[in-house]
């Protein structure tokens, strides 16, 4: 299995006594980030901040949030703005946003095994369902339109609604916000290599694990 396991670092057999997996949407099991490097530099120029190129947003993916507004020249006063209009224009552009191909069949295995799921994201409910598409029955519960720097509460809503306690769930996110939500409710957490934080990040912010490929995540997150 190719991981990276950290000095937080969990082994599979821990995972795999979980109840509950709660994912991130975009950048997760969703490949959205090429969609927002396209648009990135429009919103930039609307809302005032810094544009940039691939390879600075490549370096950027190795910051944590507030080193990433303070890079970018975002005060935190405009992110509600910015995510709301990046909320419409996915929307708008909903069929360029597709799921990566392995998720419909980890979630339908998760079910089988009789795992709960659910999806915290900044993104809205509509976007999220119209990209599952058929596999959005799949999941047990939404909490959708969280702040970009507030989805603690989210994480915490979903333990209550679902009655599961913090030990019993496992979160899967590509970005810190993800990792620092995830802590904050007292929920270990995987970070993929696939989105827009970059390994080392996630290993920096405290993942219990970070998994490179969509395999190594379906093996940490299935019995065997």
């Amino acid at each position: 299995m190719n991981v990276r396991p950290t000095s937080h670092g969990i082994d599979a057999a821990f995972i795999v006594r979980k109840r509950l997996v709660i994912f991130d949407f975009d950048g997760t099991l969703a490949d959205s980030i090429n969609w927002f490097g396209g648009v990135v530099n429009e919103l930039a120029r609307r809302y005032d901040f810094k544009e940039t190129t691939p390879e600075q947003r490549d370096e950027l993916r190795r910051k944590s949030p507030l080193e990433i507004l303070s890079a970018l020249g975002i005060p935190k006063w405009r992110l509600p703005s910015i995510v709301k209009h990046t909320r419409a224009l996915a929307a708008q552009n909903i069929d360029q946003i597709k799921l990566f191909g392995w998720v419909g069949d980890l979630l339908s295995e998760l079910k089988s095994n009789g795992m709960l799921i659910a999806v915290v994201s900044s993104n809205s409910a509509a976007n999220v369902k119209s990209v599952l598409g058929p596999h959005a029955s799949l999941i047990d519960h939404y909490e959708t339109g969280s702040s970009l720097l507030a989805k603690s509460a989210k994480f915490k809503r979903v333990l209550k609604l679902l009655d599961i306690h913090p030990g019993e769930a496992v979160s899967v996110g590509d970005e810190v916000r993800d990792i620092d939500a995830a802590g904050g409710a007292g929920i270990v957490s995987i970070g993929v290599a696939w989105g827009a934080s970059h390994s080392d990040a996630l290993v920096a912010a405290k993942a219990a694990i970070v998994a490179i490929t969509s395999e190594d995540l379906r093996t940490l997150l299935l019995p065997r």
